[in-house]
């Protein structure tokens, strides 16, 4: 499945055709409560106590009619904006970039040169991951940074691949397939996969149609950055960076 995918992106690769209120105002019309402060007015206006007992009478009447017009005002005002916030969000935390310009920075690899058949592709990279990590453990090494593929060829059968994970140490007594090495640099676009490593054809597929649409120039190798642990992670919960060197 992966594999016209991916032969496409190869071959499309080194052919140099891609280029890359109302709420407020009566939230704030408390301003009748000033009127409440009218009502001492009549209090101190009258010395004779019986006139000033009248007088408090149809000033305390006033301050229930601001209560009502108060009341009704703000309840359409916190039922407006609670939704607008919350429909907002949602969409921006689960939008994953889609050609995203970025750099690859270069980071020391331990790396294992391999070659893979599209029918076991997966299975192949998840035991070159496993010789990587078994070696880093046994010398007491700890990776400095996420597990990457980088394709280096591939045909109808299969595909040639360096497995690499970034180090800050270097190992030793290194067996003959493996080796300390630098991982790839410069301009690139990135893009993201969720799920499965044999469901990779829509993205690929994807990024194929970017480059053609924008008529990017790209180098002849992408990169697969492994976000989620490939030894630990369910292959359907997979997240994987998808990167397209540029020239």
């Amino acid at each position: 499945m992966n594999r016209f995918c991916r032969l496409a992106l190869l071959a499309l690769i080194p052919a140099a055709t891609m280029s890359f209120g109302v709420p407020g105002a009566p939230a704030q019309t408390p301003s009748p409560a000033p009127a409440a402060s009218a009502s001492p007015s009549p209090a101190p206006s009258a010395s004779p106590s019986p006139a000033a007992s009248t007088a408090p009478a149809p000033a305390a009447a006033p301050s229930p009619a601001p209560s009502p017009a108060a009341s009704a005002s703000p309840s359409p005002a916190p039922a407006a904006p609670p939704p607008a916030a919350a429909a907002t969000p949602a969409p921006v935390q689960t939008a994953d970039p889609f050609g995203l310009e970025t750099t690859l920075e270069p980071k020391k690899v331990v790396m294992v040169k391999g070659t893979a058949n599209w029918d076991s592709a997966f299975d192949t990279l998840i035991d070159a991951f496993k010789a990587l990590n078994t070696l880093l453990d046994k010398q007491g090494i700890k990776p400095a940074g996420n597990s990457m593929i980088v394709y280096t060829s591939t045909d109808d059968t299969g595909f040639t691949f360096l497995a690499e994970i970034p180090v800050e140490q270097d190992p030793k007594n290194l067996p003959k397939d493996m080796s300390i090495g630098k991982s790839p640099e410069g301009k690139a676009l990135k893009f993201v996969h969720r799920g499965s490593y044999d469901n990779m054809d829509n993205t690929y597929e994807a990024i194929t149609n970017h480059l053609d649409d924008k008529k990017l120039e790209a180098k002849d190798t992408f990169v697969e950055e492994y976000l989620t642990d490939p030894l630990k992670t369910a292959e359907d919960k997979l997240v994987i960076n998808v990167f397209v060197p540029l020239k």
